[in-house]
């Protein structure tokens, strides 16, 4: 009885790892909204790597808790599309992965 409890306890916590894993954010992700949806290479002829650049990991933390990513994306390429909010998460995902102090390159 006891090791029919752990086996189903143990297949609910492996199921439940599994879920986290598909609801976090992705930095590869966010890197293909940055160019598709957003279309900043195509606006203001930066790619990601360099639009990430533009500030540390806590300063992209402060402006993403802060509320302010959209609006901080429009002021560095005002003609880009504006961002969705449903993609905000992901964007800053990769901004703060490639952020100037990170010391990562995207691939």
């Amino acid at each position: 009885m006891l090791k029919n409890i752990f086996k189903m306890l143990l297949a609910v916590a492996i199921g439940l790892s599994f879920t986290t894993i598909t609801v976090s954010a992705n930095a590869s992700k966010g890197q293909k909204i940055i160019l598709s949806k957003i279309k900043i290479k195509k606006a203001c002829h930066i790619n990601g790597a360099v639009l990430a650049k533009k500030h540390t990991q806590s300063q992209w933390k402060a402006i993403y808790s802060g509320g302010k990513l959209a609006g901080e994306l429009k002021s560095i390429c005002p003609s880009a599309k504006p961002l969705k909010k449903k993609y905000a998460k992901d964007v800053f995902d990769f901004l703060h992965n490639y952020a100037s102090d990170s010391g990562n390159v995207p691939s």
